[in-house]
């Protein structure tokens, strides 16, 4: 039976808490209840802080997830929760893993990255999985002219799956805006998860992961990333302030 996720604040964004994120999207996916996937990290809300449009699409999304070391933390030692990270990179792995188990035929489109790289990695994922039937893939780059044939491709096609890597705030802002098309879909925002499953790039290491380190790795790998790591010790200030002034220790059902 569906059940709304239990939601907390975090700096005044809400963070949904659940033991199995990839059967609750499952659960929405057969039937058919429209759903939004944000992938909440400690950049995205630093960013959501200066921009109330990215704040009002978190607010708004069916389910906010903790993909960054930053918010697990927050969850973990400020509001007491037992939550694990769940990168929404690994959330899409675990869901189309699901949907092979199930023997399931989902229509999946991959939109975002450089030119090739979508196709690249939904070709990898299809090899994988066959039941997971990939019916589009488009670049993240293109012109008006080719956007608009874009969403007129996703209206007509109505996948159940759309995976939008197109970075932060501009893929959440996309999947806000264009959602309506197929209102029965899952969308979620994956970042630079094309560039990983096509092997244009790799992750960090397990060890740096689980000890919270992914963000070195990134910032080794990509240095001009360094102003946007500021946002790491803002956040850990912003939520010492929080915690101090007795504020998002609240929890409330969604």
């Amino acid at each position: 039976m569906y059940k709304s996720p239990k939601s907390f604040s975090v700096l005044g964004l809400p963070v949904h808490v659940m033991t199995n994120y990839p059967n609750w999207l499952l659960e929405c996916l057969y039937q058919g209840r429209g759903t939004h996937v944000v992938t909440l990290n400690a950049e995205m809300t630093m960013q959501a802080e200066r921009n109330t449009s990215l704040a009002e699409v978190i607010h708004q999304a069916e389910l906010v997830i903790p993909d960054g070391a930053g918010v697990v933390l927050y969850l973990q030692l400020l509001l007491g929760q037992n939550v694990q990270r769940c990168p929404g990179i690994e959330l899409a792995e675990k869901l189309f893993t699901e949907i092979g188990q199930k023997q399931t035929a989902t229509q999946v489109f991959f939109y975002g990255g450089a030119p090739g790289v979508a196709a690249k990695a939904a070709a990898s994922w299809q090899q994988k999985i066959p039941q997971l039937q990939i019916v589009g893939t488009h670049s993240g780059y293109h012109s008006p002219e080719e956007e608009a044939k874009l969403l007129a491709t996703l209206a007509d096609l109505q996948p159940q799956i759309i995976l939008v890597g197109l970075g932060v705030p501009r893929q959440e802002l996309w999947i806000a805006q264009n959602r309506h098309l197929c209102p029965h879909a899952v969308w979620i925002g994956v970042g630079g998860s094309f560039d990983i499953w096509s092997g244009s790039k790799t992750r960090a290491p397990g060890w740096l992961a689980n000890n919270n380190l992914e963000w070195l790795y990134r910032l080794y790998k990509e240095p001009w990333r360094w102003q946007r790591m500021l946002a790491l010790p803002e956040f850990a200030l912003k939520a010492l302030v929080y915690r101090l002034s007795g504020k998002s220790v609240n929890s409330a059902e969604c």
